[in-house]
């Protein structure tokens, strides 16, 4: 009879939970399926650069171009790679 005491305590604790879970999601705006778990990856993958002053990868798009080369910021077209 314990034993069947503890685990209706626990199933109601782990409803309990869930239900303050999904009222917290509710009350931020997130969807459901997004509470459960990691979101989607996007749909498009960005190309990488590797600055050629620090070796630091970042997207491509925000990359400084100078000389033939990708940099990271303007500051390091200005320095000499290493």
């Amino acid at each position: 009879m314990r034993i069947l005491f503890w685990i209706g305590l626990i199933v109601l604790i782990v409803f309990a939970v869930r239900s303050k879970l999904r009222a917290m999601a509710k009350r931020h705006g997130v969807p459901p399926d997004t509470a459960r778990g990691p979101a989607a990856p996007s749909a498009q993958i960005e190309a990488m650069a590797q600055c050629a002053h620090c070796g630091m990868y970042f997207p491509a798009s925000e990359s400084v171009k100078a000389d033939g080369l990708d940099y990271c910021s303007p500051g390091h077209v200005r320095l000499p790679p290493p």
